[in-house]
This record gives structure tokens, sequence and C-alpha cells, in this order.
């Protein structure tokens, strides 16, 4: 009986030790890289007030920060053509992936996102400071159907030529031909407005040929 009890503590502390920043073996093998460490924001640049690194996961919060534009951690990397993985936890408003986006002064960019709201537009590709809006509905009939609000939610972005396609949660949300950006950084979105939280882990990238 003690062998067992024994046996079950191992097992609890080899689950407990692992991280949630881990590439599977499939994707090892498949050339994914981490492009957050788990650790530090080392790969990523914004503001200090606003980021930090809690329970291995990026956390965005303007909680006695009111910010007067939207504000976003920016990756140092440009990419083109990709498969981006990452999970998405949004306390409240509005938060989004940026990609194939271009850097502005003030911690500002303009691009594509994959958006996440409470309450709406996950799954949905929208065009930061673009003027397009939204790109791509994918939220009614298809992200409000797998989102867990309030929880994490997967989202898988892969961009191939001009050939963009959103996943959220396995299920694909949009999948399109668009010539806006061919090249850009990836960024993580703090929205104006009220107070508000959102989490990112777990994030790694395969480039594409």
């Amino acid at each position: 009986m003690l062998r067992y009890v024994l046996l079950g503590i191992l097992i609890c502390g080899v689950v407990a030790a692992e991280s949630p920043n881990m590439l599977t073996e499939k994707e090892q093998k498949e050339g994914y890289r981490r492009i957050f460490d788990g650790k530090t924001l080392d790969g990523w640049k914004g503001d200090a007030k606003l980021w930090s690194v809690v329970d291995e996961a990026i956390v965005g919060s303007t909680e006695g920060n009111k910010i007067p534009h939207n504000s976003f951690l920016i990756s140092e990397e440009k990419f083109s053509d990709f498969i981006l993985r990452l999970d998405v936890k949004v306390r409240n408003h509005n938060s989004g992936v940026q990609f194939r986006s271009e850097e502005l002064p003030n911690r500002v960019v303009r691009g594509y996102q994959a958006d996440a709201a409470e309450g709406a537009w996950w799954g949905s590709l929208y065009g930061e400071k673009t003027g397009r809006g939204v790109i791509a509905a994918g939220y009614e009939g298809k992200g409000e159907k797998v989102v867990k609000p309030g929880d994490w939610n997967s989202y898988e972005i892969i961009c191939k030529g001009n050939q963009i396609t959103l996943t959220l949660n396995g299920f694909v949300t949009a999948d399109l031909a668009d010539d806006m950006s061919s090249e850009g950084v990836i960024a993580l979105q703090l929205h104006s407005g009220p107070a508000m939280q959102v989490s990112f882990r777990n994030i790694r990238i395969r480039t594409l040929e």
C-alpha cells in the first residue's frame, strides 16, 4: 500500500513540475521553437509597467495604469511564412495577437490581428490601425461555439504566401487570401478603456519555406 502512495506522490510531483511552455515531441520534430521562455520577456519589447511574467505566463494589465491608446508587447523578430501557436486567456475587455504587423512609435503596431475579447470577436481577423476594421468575421457561429470564457484558449495562426488561417481551440474560424502584408512582427495587445488583464503562454512558432 505504501508503495502505491509513494508512486502517486511521485506522479503528482512530476505533473506539477511540468511547464505550460513546452513543445510536444511532434512539434520538436517539425521544427517549432519557443519565442517565450516562460521566465522573462527576453525577445520582446513593451512598457514594463504593463507587462510581466507571472506563473510562466506573459501577463498584460492596465490596472492602475490607464493607457491613452492600445499598447503592445512586440517581438524583436519579424516573421513571414509561419505557423504560430499560443494560449490566450482574457480576464476582461479586449485583446488580440498581431502578426505580420508594422511597429510604429509609442509601442503601437499596424496590421493583422487575431482578435480576442470578452464575449465577442474571438476567431476574427482584424486590421489594427489599417482602416479596414474586421477583415474576416470569425466569432458568430464559429468562435463563439468553442471559446472558453475566462479560461485558456488555444490559437493557431498560419501564414503561407497570401493565405491566412485562424484556428481557435481546434476549430477553423477564418481562412482567406489577403495581400495586405507579407512580413512583420508579432505583438500582444492591451486595449485602451476599462482596466483589463490578459495572459499569454506556450508561444511557439514554426517558420515555413
